[in-house]
């Protein structure tokens, strides 16, 4: 019988977050251009995310104004971020 883990990026907002975050941590080039694998490989092997949920993370950080995605698909750039956007590790809400 197998046990079914939760999956934390199944949740599309967590997933665009954590890799906004991500992407907060790369040194941009050319034009603030972020690679796309240079996100990509940390979320699906070091968080163990799968690809579906990197791709409802990328629409979801792009429909929210936080990362703008190239046509060709293989760079991001980070957009203005505000206070809220990246996640935090507190369990208590702001005030």
């Amino acid at each position: 019988m197998k046990h079914v883990t939760e999956r934390p990026f199944a949740d599309p907002e967590v997933a665009a977050r954590q890799l906004v975050q991500l992407a907060s941590g790369i040194k941009a080039v050319q034009d603030g251009r972020i690679h796309i694998e240079k996100i990509n490989y940390p979320f699906l092997y070091t968080l163990k995310a799968s690809g579906a949920e990197f791709g409802a993370g990328i629409r979801g950080a792009v429909e929210k104004g936080w990362l703008e995605l190239h046509e060709s698909g293989t760079y991001v750039r980070l957009l203005t971020p505000g206070e809220d956007l990246l996640p935090t590790t507190e369990l208590v809400p702001r005030v």
